[in-house]
């Protein structure tokens, strides 16, 4: 079975797709984001799609404060069972920054989305961090 090229994928999907989330803001200026899978910055974009580029990159919050990073398979694109390479990280943020940095940036993987991939992984790992509970200080003023 024969691939199509992104950028024809991209021009028949772009005005029109299930995963387009269009917000109007002031007058006629709108903000076009998307919801499709593997959109690193969730912006309805050639360069951030998901469905269009044959590599991906995706940074998920997983289970036990782990934090998912999934990059797409070229040679599985017919395969979607198979599709994603995905790695648990569990350790320290600049580790997991560094293997981030390695794998999407170091490896010409897809080295235009190195600083997004380092934003999103910053968001996911401090919404994994769980705050603390104990002992309430009480107020020192009199009462």
């Amino acid at each position: 079975m024969a691939t199509v090229p992104g950028q024809l994928v991209w021009e028949i999907v772009k005005k029109n797709n299930s995963f387009l989330v269009k917000e109007f803001g002031d007058g006629t200026a709108g903000v076009t984001f998307s919801k499709e899978p593997n959109n690193l910055c969730n912006l309805h974009s050639y360069k951030h799609s998901g469905l269009a580029n044959t590599k991906t990159v995706t940074i998920q919050g997983g289970k036990d404060q782990t934090v998912l990073l999934a990059t797409t398979k070229t040679k599985k694109q017919n395969k979607p069972a198979k599709l994603l390479n995905k790695s648990v990280m569990k350790k320290e943020f600049c580790r997991m920054a560094k293997a981030v940095t390695s794998q999407v940036a170091d490896n010409y993987y897809r080295p235009d989305l190195k600083k997004a991939a380092l934003a999103r992984l910053s968001v996911v790992n401090r919404s994994l961090k769980v705050a603390k509970s104990g002992v309430k200080k009480r107020n020192r003023q009199a009462v």
